[in-house]
């Protein structure tokens, strides 16, 4: 991604935040919108911010609804970068489940360590379980999210040990573990419609009509399909990790919710 363009994307961050702080000071102080205040907080790391031009948590962080002291789920969180982007919008009082299993940190490891070498600090709770017994409270979660990592359910790699994973059992139980109205979002490299989920293996991508008919089939309820990371340019026929195309391919962002 284009440093300069990196830099931009903070500077106006930051200008919204501000201009969220500045209006209606005179009399009546400001309500500071939690994502942008999260996206332009102190200390975030180079990588971070260049990261935020194209994930663009400023699109996916507020389909979660969430609130001070609410209970969130980032499943496949991998290296954390949204973990922490949570973090600043539930609190100390609130638990972000940093969710990972054996074969994804092989990985995620070094990402992992490198963000938290003495382990992630609350409200991030390192929660390391492999997909067949995650053991969520049922009733317990505000939200969930899948970030880049929804295909994985329909690809193997044994030199990893990664192995198919059961959509209906790991998707029943992070619909049992959510609130009714928790909200559930997830973010996918499209694959070419019609293909359902056999460009999962080679190409880590996924058709969107297949990701949203599967969920839904597991009892959630859609919500809306959300714009912002489309790229028209992407002809959805090359594998993500390509350097013609790796960080600029078309995604989608989908939201559900519990009934």
């Amino acid at each position: 991604m284009n440093t300069i363009f990196e830099y931009h994307y903070r500077l106006l961050a930051v200008v919204a935040l501000m201009a969220l702080i500045v209006t209606g000071c005179s009399s009546t102080p400001a309500e500071v919108d939690p994502v942008q205040a999260a996206i332009a907080r102190e200390g975030r790391t180079d990588a971070d911010v260049g990261r935020d031009a194209r994930s663009r948590p400023d699109l996916v962080l507020p389909e979660l609804n969430l609130s001070r002291g609410d209970k969130v789920l980032d499943f496949f969180g991998g290296g954390g970068y949204y973990s922490e982007l949570l973090a600043s919008l539930v609190g100390e009082e609130g638990s972000v489940y940093l969710h990972n299993n054996g074969a994804y940190m092989v990985f995620v490891k070094a990402a992992f360590q490198q963000r938290f070498p003495d382990g992630p600090p609350p409200p991030i709770i390192d929660f390391q379980r492999e997909v067949e017994e995650l053991k969520l409270e049922a009733n317990s979660l505000d939200a969930a999210m899948i970030i880049m990592s929804y295909h994985d359910f329909y690809m193997v790699d044994q030199d990893t040990g990664w192995r198919e994973i059961d959509s209906r059992h790991v998707l029943g139980q992070i619909f049992a573990g959510l609130k009714p109205g928790g909200r559930f979002v997830i973010v996918d490299h499209a694959a070419a419609a019609g293909t359902g989920s056999s460009a999962a293996q080679d190409l880590h991508r996924i058709d969107e009509s297949f990701a949203r008919e599967d969920i839904v089939s597991n009892g959630f309820r859609f919500v809306a399909s959300v714009g912002g990371l489309e790229n028209p340019a992407d002809d959805r026929s090359v594998n993500v990790f390509d350097p013609s195309i790796r960080g600029k391919t078309h995604r989608f962002i989908l939201v559900f919710e519990k009934p």
